[in-house]
């Protein structure tokens, strides 16, 4: 147990340990990922083998989170120090406009969700999915492995199965009402009309023969073949929307990646639709202009002062950003120091003030993030998902494929930022970050979460940069966080600074958790790296030390005197 604590602030211990390594690094939210990426780097891959390798095992350990079917960003930087973005996020269907859903207007505050349920359950919240897509275009562009290399561990424990966590027990169990209304999903996570308990082995036969026709077609599989007609043909037999030639006009992105700056430090990440690095970019520049080091971690004037900007940033986000071929994001706006020099005098540090956008996208906070780095200086930051804890939950008759609800992020009312267009891009608060100081990696990192990605990401930048917090301190620290309604608190701070919140006007309420697992990896000047993960999911680092063998050694034959 590592223990912190800041003189004028809030304690707390770290549950788990960081790794180290010289040759490579891997963290993810399971320790059978993170042992895939790790094989792939031990049999002379790269970073992006690792990743993509990960990233389909994940799909087998973590199926309530990630998928073939989902969607998300990939932010990889070359040795050379070229940093490079791949979204594959999902797109609306061509049958679906802004008046396809209606909006429930007795849903409590917060929620997007539609009369019925129709856009975030079933096969009508489906939209076209990019994962696969992405998976593939990176290991053929960035790897140095064959697909059905780096597919291999994925389709050893989906056929072989693995045992079942705590944390998928749990997500089981949370969710087991809407799971059992499918009889495909329940036989596999509901045996015996009771969810699957850990220690229990989970066997995905099903995926594990889907997962082999990817290895042996890659992306056609899903775009053009057999796989693509068995979710489309099911989606139109329960009258969904999601069909062939969405699928076959789908496309990969590869923007430019999104730059700000906080105190000497380059934050880069992916641009809209992906809302994270914007608005963390924005919140950096308007906390620049105080002392948060003096302030100090968990004190009623810092936590108060987060508060106050995070509700304006998601005021802003709700106002403008989306995919933005819909809608004029203004970018440099937001970044600029004029635009945080008047936010900042708007800001009373007396007193919480109202800056509620309204009803803000409902986003999970079911996701996953993958953080890998090689020997060579290669990294990839990437954070996927299905949206909603298994998504749309339900399964592909035959296949093992658990479709996404990515339509439940877009508004189903019209005339809004974020309504739903036919080829609209999904809008999403992941923050798969690097932080780079004199062209020199310093941390990457991401979550899952969903609208409390990018807040935790900006608290764990805070901790690293302002209180000096360790990689592995900084990542399991407790966080907060607020839209505008409630101020979630974390159970790690105190009584006594929710008191003082509350007399400052906040309404706090008490949560196990904000957000969901964090995963980071430093870079340090001896050319070690140290890889964290945090107590809020399975995650796991494993660095790789050692090395080949010193060129020249032999072993000389044994000569016999006689």
């Amino acid at each position: 147990m590592n223990d912190w604590k800041n003189m004028c602030g809030t304690r707390f211990e770290t549950d788990k340990r960081p790794a180290q390594g010289a040759r490579g690094m891997v963290v993810t939210n399971h320790p059978l990922a993170s042992a895939a990426g790790t094989e792939m780097l031990c049999a002379g891959g790269n970073a992006v083998d690792a990743a993509v390798a990960a990233l389909f095992t994940l799909s087998v350990v973590e199926p309530m989170m990630v998928g073939l079917l989902g969607g998300g960003f990939s932010h990889i930087r070359e040795p050379d120090g070229t940093h490079l973005i791949l979204e594959g996020q999902g797109t609306c269907p061509q049958a679906v406009g802004p008046h396809t859903f209606q909006h429930d207007a007795s849903a409590p505050p917060g929620s997007l969700e539609s009369v019925g349920r129709r856009h975030s359950l079933g096969r009508g919240a489906v939209a076209a999915p990019g994962n696969l897509m992405a998976w593939c275009q990176m290991l053929a562009r960035h790897g140095t492995m064959a697909l059905q290399e780096v597919m291999a561990p994925a389709i050893k424990h989906a056929e072989r199965g693995f045992y079942a966590t705590q944390y998928l027990s749990d997500c089981i169990a949370d969710n087991a009402l809407d799971l059992a209304l499918d009889p495909e999903i329940a036989r596999v996570f509901l045996p015996q009309n009771r969810p699957l308990q850990k220690g229990d082995r989970l066997l995905q036969g099903a995926y594990a023969d889907t997962l082999r026709l990817v290895a042996q077609q890659g992306e056609a599989a899903l775009y053009e073949g057999a796989l693509g007609r068995a979710l489309c043909d099911d989606i139109a037999a329960h009258n969904g929307f999601l069909a062939l030639d969405d699928l076959r006009q789908y496309r990969t992105r590869d923007p430019a990646p999104l730059r700000s700056s906080y105190r000497g430090f380059d934050i880069i990440g992916p641009p809209p639709p992906c809302a994270g690095p914007l608005h963390i970019g924005q919140m950096l520049n308007l906390l620049e202009g105080f002392d948060l080091r003096a302030m100090g971690f968990g004190t009623p004037a810092s936590v108060h002062l987060l508060a106050e900007v995070l509700k304006m940033a998601f005021a802003d986000r709700a106002d403008v950003t989306a995919d933005p071929d819909f809608v004029n994001v203004p970018v440099e706006r937001l970044l600029s120091a004029d635009y945080a020099a008047l936010r900042r005098g708007q800001i009373d540090l007396r007193r919480a003030q109202t800056w509620a956008p309204g009803l803000s996208p409902t986003e999970s906070a079911h996701t996953t993030h993958i953080t890998v780095a090689d020997s060579d200086g290669r990294v990839v930051s990437a954070t996927q998902t299905i949206n909603s804890v298994f998504g749309a939950r339900y399964m592909v008759p035959g296949t093992g494929l658990i479709p996404n609800n990515y339509l439940y992020v877009l508004d189903p009312r019209p005339d809004r930022a974020n309504s739903m267009a036919p080829g609209k891009r999904v809008t999403s608060s992941m923050a798969p970050l690097m932080v780079v100081q004199g062209g020199q990696p310093c941390y990457a990192l991401g979550l899952p979460g969903g609208l409390r990605i990018f807040p935790s990401a900006l608290q764990a930048l805070i901790n690293l940069i302002d209180h000096g917090m360790s990689l592995q301190q900084a990542v399991e620290a407790p966080r907060v966080w607020t839209q505008g309604f409630d101020l979630e608190l974390e159970p790690a701070f105190s009584a006594e600074l929710q008191g003082a919140l509350e007399q400052l006007g906040h309404a706090v309420l008490r949560v196990p958790n904000v957000g969901g697992g964090m995963n980071a990896i430093a870079f340090h000047d001896d050319g070690w790296l140290e890889g964290a993960a945090c107590w809020r999911a399975d995650g796991t680092p494993i660095g790789l030390g050692g090395g080949m063998a010193r060129k020249g050694v032999r072993f000389l034959p044994e000569t016999r005197k006689p």
